[in-house]
């Protein structure tokens, strides 16, 4: 069945995100772990759905949440991903822009 998350309610995209969740799971029984890295990337997108994009501000910086050693500078917000860039420790921030679902960003950084 094809669908759009963004045509889904909020508890359609719950059970989406246990469906995904128990596949991932299944995936990782098995060894299969490019299938593991799939259903949960498919989660997080899910996931983003649920948020409001509303409550993130392009031009501001915010921890992420699968990555402890980095932050992320959003430019500009389309839809629910946030295209901007990676800033690592040291402060540096990587030259290629790349577009992540909201719902891996966590806190947002005071500069």
């Amino acid at each position: 069945m094809n669908y759009r998350y963004s045509d889904l309610s909020i508890e359609q995209l719950r059970t989406e995100i246990g469906k995904l969740k128990e596949q991932a799971q299944k995936a990782e029984q098995l060894g299969n772990v490019s299938e593991v890295a799939v259903f949960e990337r498919k989660m997080q997108v899910a996931l983003a759905y649920t948020l409001n994009p509303g409550d993130y501000e392009a031009d501001s910086t915010y921890e992420l949440r699968t990555d402890p050693g980095h932050r992320f500078r959003i430019n500009y917000l389309n839809g629910v991903f946030a295209w901007g860039h990676r800033i690592n420790l040291l402060n540096e921030e990587y030259e290629k822009e790349e577009a992540i679902p909201i719902s891996l960003l966590g806190k947002k950084i005071m500069e």
